[in-house]
């Protein structure tokens, strides 16, 4: 399989080849607070390779001190990107900066132990499909 990618001022973009072993939707404090949402929602994969196609602004790589969490993105719109961790052996792929549509679900909710106070049952909220007059 084939993915394409791009950061949301589209001056970084890439190309996945092969396929993810997983997708969480990971519940972390470190997850929640690199997204500024309720959790991160990451491809894994030990096998396929990440190429750049497009990089006309600086990729910058995060590191929070004493931590395994990794958050690569662009320096000029702050989009999350992919990344390679554990020495080169696994790629995390944001799933949300996927230009290709994904037919992929989510395996699993991880960290869930740290999941935010108000992340609970929201699909019973009020639905819209485009911003509320």
């Amino acid at each position: 399989m084939e993915y394409l990618g791009s950061c949301l001022c589209k001056k970084i973009k890439f190309k996945v080849i092969g396929d993810f072993e997983s997708f969480y939707l990971c519940h972390c404090r470190y997850c929640r607070k690199d997204t500024g949402t309720a959790h991160a929602a990451n491809l894994f994969s030990t096998t396929a390779k990440l190429e750049w196609i497009k990089t006309q602004t600086e990729i910058k790589i995060f590191q929070p001190p004493k931590s395994n969490h990794v958050k690569a993105f662009c320096t000029n719109c702050g989009s999350a990107l992919p990344n390679i961790q554990m020495d080169g052996k696994l790629l995390v792929v944001p799933a949300g900066c996927l230009d290709t549509k994904l037919e992929k679900r989510p395996n699993a909710h991880i960290f869930i132990s740290n999941k935010a106070s108000w992340d609970e049952s929201l699909e019973e909220i009020k639905k819209f499909g485009r911003f509320p007059e």
